[in-house]
């Protein structure tokens, strides 16, 4: 009998132990989850933190922005969309043309002053933009080949005024969109007119590369 009951206590013993192992899996498998969880959690919330943070820079970017063309906007000259500052293109050219106008040369100028002060307190530049309709340079117009052509020249000459009215040339630089990036329909001539736009847009200064050695 006592041998029955030892050989019983033997069996007994291996279950306890492979319970006890297993219990210690499912615990090192608990942590495991929760210390992932937890870094998930971290992350996310780093994360949102960012995005708050950047969204609050960019609110306080277009506020300064705002603040300093206060006058321009209060008088309907320029608009101002999500930090882009858009010039209707009659009030700088004619049709077809890439000569400025009295009265663009006036806002022009006008804009120069703030723009340079806002450029330099946030050591950014400012990208000068040229858009068209979509409607063909005509025939009659050899000075310019296409679209592409006439929002380049008319990007450049708005770039080289602002430069002869006192913005750092290090500052400002142009691009052309020809009828690309529309704002309205070009189905009618209201909508045409809005496509016919100078924008500013003041953007992040590249970061200087390392030049790379020569071979």
């Amino acid at each position: 009998m006592t041998e029955d009951f030892d050989a019983g206590l033997e069996s007994a013993v291996p279950v306890w132990a492979v319970f006890g192992d297993l219990m210690a899996g499912l615990l090192g498998a608990f942590v495991l989850i929760l210390v992932c969880a937890l870094g998930i959690q971290l992350e996310l919330a780093t994360q949102l933190e960012s995005e708050v943070k950047q969204r609050q820079a960019e609110t306080q970017r277009l506020q300064t922005l705002e603040k300093a063309l206060a006058t321009p906007l209060a008088a309907g000259r320029v608009t101002l969309t999500n930090g882009r500052i858009g010039i209707n293109g009659s009030v700088l050219f004619a049709l077809n043309s890439a000569e400025l106008q009295p009265e663009g040369r006036q806002l022009l100028k006008s804009l120069t002053a703030p723009l340079t002060a806002y450029l330099q307190s946030r050591n950014e530049i400012l990208m000068v933009s040229g858009f068209t309709d979509d409607r063909q340079v005509r025939d009659g117009n050899r000075r310019f080949a296409d679209n592409w052509e006439l929002s380049a020249q008319r990007a450049l000459t708005v770039t080289r005024v602002m430069i002869e009215e006192g913005i750092p040339s290090a500052l400002i630089f142009a691009a052309a969109f020809g009828s690309e990036q529309a704002v309205a329909s070009n189905a009618d001539a209201e909508g045409r007119s809005k496509n016919r736009r100078v924008e500013m847009a003041p953007t992040p200064r590249p970061s200087a590369s390392p030049a790379k050695p020569r071979e």
